[in-house]
């Protein structure tokens, strides 16, 4: 076990922070997981509970300390902690600015003290904005939204660390990932949380504009799979984007979802028609490719739909009050 190379998740008990951590520990990693359990759930980790080679931290990385004994002999750190959601970005912006930059800073400063291995940061694709498709690394960064600036922000801090400090430092920006475990707020958010509390509660589902925007939807292992590959390259300061390649309508995921009712809600400005990753620069330089077809993870993710039982139910009323901001500050 000594022997063993350490990997630090933060967020390791979020939705793709703990399948990197289940990722890490099937290729024989101790693995530090650092997490406030805000937006993670210590259930999402309750399948390695025994296992000695998971340590887990439950702690805000607004409190790391350059010199934290989290990262001490660290190889590898993934940053995955943040907040998300476009709504509580838009009414509450400096949290995000803390929390997603501010808080990368924080991680980045105890990674550069310990002299990490290799940093890989989760950024979005929402810093493309309202971009032309498919999309590459090179497109004009537009974000939107207090979330998509965050975000990028805080990868532009990683970038700066790898630039003045020399740290070893990837990113990898995430389309549109999803999954078992995928978040559950109070927020109104993610569709498949949104659809799939709709399904269990045999209530129309509410679907944004006409439903033939399509998404590239990416299952959250082939996302983990990336972030190893973006930690054990060569490669250094390098941004990869990450989709599968095939965007989907959400017509076709409700298609999949066994169809139903439909109620239709107002397209949201600054919301993109299509989202679609050009992953050429990720399957040359790093050999990976998404591996999950989304009719098979969709059916993954409905073999274990009670766990949605929790969810908040919605509805076209209580989403156009949700709503309210995006549409005053983004139309």
């Amino acid at each position: 076990m000594a022997n063993k190379p350490i990997a630090l998740v933060t967020g390791g008990a979020g939705f793709i922070g703990s399948h990197m951590v289940d990722l890490l520990l099937q290729h024989d990693y101790q693995v530090r997981v650092i997490d406030n359990l805000i937006g993670g759930h210590s259930k999402n980790l309750k399948q390695h509970a025994h296992n000695p080679n998971l340590y887990f931290a439950e702690d805000d990385i607004l409190n790391l300390s350059p010199n934290s004994s989290l990262f001490h002999n660290v190889s590898y750190v993934f940053h995955f902690a943040g907040i998300g959601d476009i709504v509580p970005s838009i009414e509450n912006p400096s949290k995000y600015m803390l929390n997603n930059v501010y808080g990368t800073v924080k991680v980045l400063e105890a990674a550069r003290y310990a002299k990490i291995k290799k940093f890989v940061y989760a950024a979005s694709s929402s810093c493309y904005g309202l971009a032309t498709t498919p999309t590459d690394e090179k497109h004009n960064i537009a974000p939107q939204y207090p979330y998509a600036l965050s975000k990028h922000q805080g990868e532009c801090a990683a970038f700066h660390w790898h630039h003045v400090y020399k740290m070893p430092v990837n990113s990898i920006r995430i389309f549109n990932a999803y999954g078992t475990r995928v978040r559950t707020t109070g927020a109104y958010g993610a569709v498949f949380g949104v659809f799939f509390k709709q399904k269990l509660a045999d209530k129309p589902y509410t679907v944004v504009g006409d439903g033939n925007q399509t998404r590239d939807f990416l299952y959250v292992t082939d996302v983990a799979k990336a972030f190893l590959a973006a930690a054990e390259t060569s490669f250094q300061g390098e941004a990869w984007n990450i989709g599968a390649n095939k965007p989907q309508s959400i017509n076709y995921l409700i298609e999949l979802l066994g169809g139903g009712n439909i109620t239709y809600v107002p397209k949201r400005p600054g919301e993109p028609d299509c989202t679609w990753a050009d992953i050429t620069k990720i399957k040359n330089q790093l050999r990976w490719s998404p591996q999950v077809s989304f009719e098979e993870g969709v059916k993954m993710m409905l073999a274990e739909i009670n766990n949605w039982q929790d969810a908040p139910l919605w509805d076209k009323d209580s989403i156009a009050n949700a709503t309210q901001t995006w549409f005053e500050y983004l139309d």
